[in-house]
């Protein structure tokens, strides 16, 4: 699925399941939040942090599937095309960062 067959998923179901879109400000609290819920299992799973119980059964996939989610929300409400922005930032950084990582000695 592309990016804008996602947005228009994702506006289908906010008129269909949803009263309307929360404004932009609440979106990105909302955005701030998730991401949040994204960081700490990462953290606590992948970092030095250990795990809590209770944080054992989270999903990140489905984390990160509430991030995607409130990003379409917000570019929807705002009127941008992502699928066009993605396109345009793929293009971007691939001719800026061509050779930028092959020569980064601390990847290596």
């Amino acid at each position: 699925m592309d990016l804008k067959s996602a947005q228009l998923i994702v506006d289908n179901w906010i008129k269909e399941h949803g009263v309307r879109y929360f404004n932009e400000l609440t979106n990105m609290a909302q955005l701030t939040e998730e991401v949040g819920e994204v960081a700490r299992i990462i953290a606590r799973r992948y970092g030095e942090q250990s795990e809590k119980e209770s944080d054992k059964n989270k999903d990140l996939g489905e984390e990160l599937a509430d991030v995607v989610f409130v990003v379409l929300c917000l570019a929807n409400q705002t009127g941008i095309d992502l699928q066009a922005a993605f396109d345009k930032k793929m293009d971007i950084k691939t001719e800026r960062d061509h050779d930028r990582h092959h020569n980064n000695k601390k990847l290596k």
